[in-house]
């Protein structure tokens, strides 16, 4: 199946899988996807995360992320998973100008020149890009 906006995709398996309560998700691989699932399992947002590597029934490989939920109130760590940059309208910062998530509570995942990386390691970094979607 071709996906128009595979991002949007990854965001929506996650989020889907929570509110089913699954304890794991898979998703189709790519660079992109991968660096965002290691984004996510550094911040805390995930348990951990396998990545299978392609094969006949898989051309692309497979992500395979355990989520992780509140031991307490068995709810999701992840709150909001929301896009910003979208294919009809793509959203572009300056590293001066990239938005903090919650006062800095959650993550901005942001596509640079040097890489996929956090809203706060772009800042640090100084390099500006493509706001790819926020986490909190």
């Amino acid at each position: 199946m071709h996906v128009t906006d595979p991002i949007a995709d990854f965001l929506t398996r996650i989020r889907n899988a929570q509110m089913a309560g699954h304890r794991i998700v898979e998703i189709p691989a790519s660079k992109l996807k991968k660096r965002m699932t290691e984004i996510l399992y550094d911040q805390g947002y995930i348990l951990k995360y396998t990545f299978d590597e392609k094969n006949e029934v898989n051309k692309q490989g497979l992500i395979k992320i355990a989520l992780k939920y509140d031991p307490v109130t068995k709810q999701p760590v992840i709150r909001e998973l929301v896009r910003v940059s979208k294919p009809g309208l793509r959203k572009f910062s300056s590293a001066n100008d990239i938005p903090r998530v919650i006062n800095g509570l959650g993550v901005m995942i942001v596509s640079t020149s040097q890489g996929v990386m956090t809203g706060k390691q772009a800042r640090e970094h100084n390099v500006g890009g493509e706001l790819l979607c926020y986490v909190c």
